[in-house]
């Protein structure tokens, strides 16, 4: 037999091979007189309960790590959508608090800091002439180099300042030859409109598919999950170019400063929500088929067909009605389609009747509107005719009749601003340096960072009353051979988080003097599972199942037996969840849309898996053998920051091992924020002060 792959993976965890040499003379005595202490079969599924709704599209032949997560989501988007609910209709203090959830929503935006306002080095471009109206081809920074495309139509035969309203595209690219035009000439027919009715409409192109073409979908299927680590989504920026566009708007001789609404469809929608919420110089918002709750993006499966400028970083687990209510007393008309299959009628008409005890708290149900017409996810003149309406009414206070509808009038190429793409644009990777990160010159104290991370990067963590009522661990099964016993437990690491836990101990009773706390990742996992079905497969057949390849059986362990007699240590096996029996099945693209649905939950898989390592060792702590232990974390490769951040958030240990540094975030494990909060220097540092680390390759450092 080769021993390459479990000599490496145990070497990293146990010190000086002992616990490993001792498995195997143990193992070598026993070959021939194995005994069954219990032979409970592991063949049940424990996930068997049939999924309470739909999930999406689970695979053909789920997991029962498929089943996990599944009921997870439910039950934690359940409890979400019941919380802020009930949040609305207790709303004695709402006129303090909103200023306070106005915060977290820039925060969760990456806008905390706001940035500069900067020169704005406005530039028309071209203009162009109708009847009606002109057209005014315009680009703006709204933060240096984050060029912002648009075209700006002005009214003709108006006299003074006229209300203005800010239009966002949604995704109707408009491409030829390799040449983006902007999005804005997909929807000029709204800018032409707005001005033929006598307001000054800004069309603005959004950063995926402007004229400068950026990324929306870095979750989504370009894995650029690290974006969760800065507190980066593509969400940010739509919002701060929409707050420069109103700057530029009110800048303006020919608009009304104080008149200003907002409107768009689908991720339009979704940018009018964001700046309806966080700036109340919008006196009049319609979006457009651009929000629903939580129970359609998470349960029902609406967030597969969505990009990251749909959603915040939601550290603070808000239902969407959230986002809503930060609009309240303001008019506001919701738009939908009763046929919307990525913004179902169902979920639209949940979230209107949140938002309505806001309104009806401010004394102004007059103020909120909600319009359905008939059709699918489709820009109508049904959807647009009740905007226009909404518009007059607040912005000009009139009732008359709109009598003429959208045309499109112009081409693309006489829509287009830029000749070139400026050199010193960094519209198209405004995703770097976006948010303000943590720096190395700039530490915080412990006990802050800490605090920090606990809210912004771990706020999906049961509360502590919550935990203690967690179920007591129950053996699965067990088996001696010879003097060593392997013991595999099952326990809930919080409610429909069921895991294993694999203790490998000497089979005398006595308490343990040193234990080595394993956390796995998926490599690590096949080897050692690999390693231990040489003599417990009968036990592991759930888990060999899972093994791709299986290893020769294990000989020639005399010349370990000298130097392993006396030795009195234990290994443990951490599986967290996603790992071993609990990892996802099915393609990748179906296992990203599992991961964004816990991101939009406030979690990670990440930060799941530090919380079921804390509450894994309070499982082996509750164990008679282990109670006076020694124990030592130490961290698979992948499990680097896993192990970092268990240690940190509370983890009692004596020791921690790992085969290098904590890692930067385009590197690390996926976490909330993070990078935003603590540098991998600081967070090494911080750990060291609280337990003796040893890192095997510590020449390498932290990226």
């Amino acid at each position: 037999m080769n021993l390459s792959l479990p000599h490496r993976r145990l070497v990293a965890t146990i010190s000086r091979l002992r616990s490993l040499r001792l498995f195997l003379w143990l193992v070598s005595i026993s070959i021939a007189t194995c005994s069954t202490a219990n032979s409970q079969s592991l063949t049940e599924n424990p996930y068997t309960t049939a999924y309470r709704n739909s999930f999406g599209k689970l695979p053909k032949q789920p997991t029962a790590g498929d089943w996990m997560f599944a009921n997870w989501v439910k039950s934690e988007t359940e409890m979400l959508s019941s919380k802020w609910s009930d949040f609305g209709k207790q709303l004695k203090d709402w006129d303090v608090q909103q200023e306070v959830y106005r915060q977290q929503l820039r925060e969760m935006l990456g806008l905390d800091p706001l940035p500069e306002k900067t020169d704005l080095k406005a530039t028309v471009t071209n203009v162009l002439t109708h009847p009606e109206f002109t057209v005014e081809n315009l680009h703006f920074q709204s933060r240096p180099g984050l060029y912002c495309t648009a075209n700006v139509y002005v009214p003709k035969n108006v006299k003074g300042r006229v209300p203005a309203v800010l239009y966002l595209c949604g995704h109707g690219a408009v491409k030829e030859n390799g040449i983006s035009y902007g999005n804005k000439t997909h929807y000029q027919h709204h800018g032409a409109w707005f001005a033929r009715n006598g307001y000054v409409c800004m069309v603005l192109d959004s950063v995926q598919l402007g004229e400068i073409e950026g990324k929306h979908h870095g979750t989504h299927h370009l894995d650029m999950w690290w974006w969760n680590s800065r507190g980066f989504s593509a969400a940010g920026p739509e919002a701060w170019n929409c707050v420069r566009a109103l700057d530029y708007l009110q800048s303006r001789a020919d608009v009304d400063p104080d008149k200003l609404g907002v409107t768009g469809r689908s991720g339009g929608g979704a940018y009018s929500w964001w700046i309806a919420a966080l700036d109340t110089r919008i006196k009049a918002a319609c979006p457009v088929a651009g929000i629903t709750d939580l129970q359609n993006h998470c349960v029902d499966g609406c967030v597969e067909g969505h990009c990251d400028c749909m959603y915040m970083v939601n550290s603070y687990r808000w239902d969407y009605s959230m986002v809503a209510a930060l609009v309240a007393p303001r008019p506001l008309l919701i738009c939908n389609t009763d046929k919307d299959s990525i913004f179902p009628l169902d979920g639209v008409v949940r979230l209107h009747g949140n938002v309505r005890r806001f309104y009806d708290h401010f004394g102004s149900p007059e103020k909120l509107g909600v319009a359905i017409t008939e059709g699918g996810h489709v820009d109508t003149q049904e959807l647009q005719m009740p905007v226009m309406r909404w518009f007059n009414k607040w912005l000009k206070n009139s009732d008359a009749p709109v009598n003429n509808f959208a045309e499109k009038y112009f081409t693309v190429k006489e829509l287009k601003v830029l000749a070139a793409i400026p050199e010193d644009e960094t519209t198209s990777r405004c995703y770097e340096n976006f948010t303000t990160l943590a720096t190395n010159d700039k530490p915080h104290s412990p006990e802050s960072i800490v605090e920090e991370l606990r809210s912004k990067t771990f706020g999906a963590w049961p509360s502590t009353s919550t935990t203690n009522e967690s179920s007591s661990p129950k053996v699965l099964a067990e088996k001696v051979l010879g003097k060593v016993r392997l013991t595999v437990y099952k326990y809930s690491s919080q409610a429909d988080i069921n895991l294993r836990l694999y203790v490998l101990q000497p089979d005398d009773n006595k308490p343990v003097k040193n234990v080595t706390f394993a956390i796995q990742d998926a490599a690590g996992f096949d080897e050692n599972i690999n390693f231990l079905a040489n003599g417990f497969e009968d036990i592991l057949k759930d888990e060999a199942a899972l093994l791709k390849n299986t290893q020769d059986k294990v000989s020639n362990f005399e010349s370990w037996i000298s130097e392993l007699n006396g030795q009195n240590e234990a290994f443990v096996l951490c599986v967290p969840r996603g790992v071993g029996i609990t990892a996802l099945g099915g393609e990748a693209k179906y296992q990203t849309q599992v991961r964004r649905r816990l991101m939009l939950l406030g979690s990670t898989m990440a930060s799941g898996q530090v919380y079921d390592c804390i509450r894994a060792l309070d499982v082996v702590r509750s164990l008679v053998s282990f109670k006076s232990s020694k124990m030592k974390i130490v961290a698979e490769p992948e499990m680097t920051e896993v192990g970092c951040f268990a240690v940190l958030m509370g983890a009692k240990v004596d020791s921690l091992q790992l085969e290098t540094p904590p890692r930067a975030d385009q590197q690390a494990a996926d976490f909330l924020n993070w990078s935003r909060i603590v540098t991998p220097e600081q967070l090494l540092k911080l750990v060291q002060r609280k337990t003796s680390t040893t890192i095997l390759n510590a020449k390498q450092p932290a990226k």
